[in-house]
């Protein structure tokens, strides 16, 4: 069973779209939105099964340039 994660990027000023741009060339989102607040963008990702996530984020995603910080949720399946 994959993992679904939610994950929120602050950019580096103005590279908020160069940013959305590589993330869409990784092809790891299953949604990707631009967003207001303290986080330019949030991503909807699910991490493959036997995956670790932290280490799939850090080697999938937060190794492109301009990306300044990530918070990322974990969810659970309660129902």
């Amino acid at each position: 069973m994959t993992t679904c994660v939610f994950i929120q990027i602050r950019c580096k000023p103005g590279t908020t779209y160069e940013v959305a741009e590589k993330i869409a060339l990784e092809e790891i989102h299953s949604e990707l939105y631009s967003t207001s607040g303290e986080y330019d963008l949030l991503i909807k990702l699910y991490v493959p099964e036997g995956e670790d996530v932290g280490k799939f984020i850090n080697d999938r995603l937060l190794h492109i340039p301009g990306i300044e910080r990530s918070l990322t949720t974990l969810t659970f399946k309660a129902f």
